[in-house]
């Protein structure tokens, strides 16, 4: 039998891939238990009963998901659109409208709203009036709020994330938001609703057996090439 050239640094290389194998297995695993335990916990705490938020204590972390009720106001001449969102195939926004209760301030995620027919034509909004109401919706924290550019309806129509969109107007808002689910004036229930997301666990365990198959493979291979050599 010929001796194997280079037949240590084969060895090694094979290792090294064998390790990155193990490393995207491990990765992939524990993205899938991540995603796991977030869908479980968005479904007991949506499924659990419907708090005052004057009733909420100490970090609100523990508290997304959870239905709550608010009485306030909401304030229409500040609202702004989440582009590229979709109902049923169809293009559209979401439409976030300011609702004040006492001194305080919170974005409202009143649902998806279809787009104009074309570029030039605003979107038809939700509308809303100045009475004092009852929500109720599900508590989101600020850092879940959906990433991407946000423009107000405006006359002169500003880009800006939420945050800046709150310095720019000298708004102060809570460090959560409330997707909408029913208000007691009936005519301000939106049209189409947040939905939760999907809860799905997703192909993160399959990816993490499919890497521990290419890390096998990789072993075959390089005894296949040992005794052929």
């Amino acid at each position: 039998m010929v001796k194997e050239r280079y037949s240590i640094l084969k060895t090694l290389i094979a290792l090294l891939l064998v390790l990155l194998c193990l490393w995207a297995a491990q990765w992939q695993y524990h993205r899938g238990v991540d995603r796991h335990a977030r869908n479980t916990l968005i479904v007991e705490q949506s499924q659990l009963p419907e708090v005052k938020l004057s009733e909420l204590t100490g970090n609100l972390d523990s508290f997304e998901w959870r239905k709550i009720s608010i009485q306030g106001s909401f304030d229409d001449a500040n609202q702004i659109l989440l582009r590229n969102r979709y109902s049923e195939g169809v293009y559209g926004f979401e439409q976030l409208t300011l609702f004040t209760f006492g001194e305080r301030k919170i974005w409202v995620d009143r649902g998806w709203i279809q787009a104009g027919s074309n570029a030039t034509i605003a979107p038809s909004l939700q509308r809303t009036n100045e009475n004092i109401v009852n929500i109720t919706g599900r508590l989101r924290l600020d850092s879940s709020l959906p990433q991407g550019k946000f423009f107000a309806v405006s006359n002169n129509s500003q880009r800006d994330l939420v945050s800046q969109l709150d310095a720019r107007k000298g708004i102060q808002t809570e460090d959560f938001y409330i997707d909408l689910i029913s208000v007691s004036d009936t005519s301000m229930n939106p049209d189409v609703p947040v939905e939760l997301p999907e809860l799905s666990d997703g192909p993160h365990m399959a990816y993490a057996l499919q890497w521990i198959f290419f890390g096998a493979l990789v072993v075959y291979g390089r005894r296949l090439i040992r005794k052929t050599a």
